[in-house]
């Protein structure tokens, strides 16, 4: 008898990894907090679960097509990793810089207390498949 990981870990391996991901994201946000011209970027859970289950409505939702030969070629408004888009400023800076330093630190702050939820839950999981292994 076997076992499957992916049955007895459940997506908790996947949330891991888009914490871990997000994690950069809003790291590199507060790194270039100084930056000109720099836009906050962040993931979005919604279009990563999408784009995990095969079906990106959102990207659907944005699809363009061109009428006129003479149009530029868009393949969408979205940044070449799925779910990464960039934030909205609620006042950018000057210098073009859309990096609110409180939003961010907030975000991560969240995010990691987000993580280890599901690092723990996972933790759970291998001391429960470690038991019946031990059958104890």
């Amino acid at each position: 008898m076997s076992i499957s990981f992916d049955n007895a870990l459940g997506l908790h391996e996947e949330a891991l990894r888009f914490r871990s991901q997000r994690a950069e994201v809003l790291a590199n946000n507060i790194a270039n907090a100084e930056t000109p011209n720099y836009k906050a970027r962040d993931l979005d859970f919604n279009a990563v679960l999408a784009a995990q289950q095969g079906a990106d409505a959102e990207s659907a939702a944005l699809a363009v097509s061109r009428t006129d030969q003479q149009h530029i070629a868009i393949d969408g408004l979205i940044d070449q990793v799925a779910g990464l888009r960039y934030r909205n400023a609620l006042q950018p800076a000057v210098d073009g810089n859309t990096v609110d330093s409180e939003v961010e630190k907030a975000a991560y702050t969240q995010n990691a207390i987000d993580f280890q939820a599901s690092f723990t839950f996972l933790n759970s999981k291998f001391k429960g498949l470690m038991t019946a292994i031990k059958g104890e």
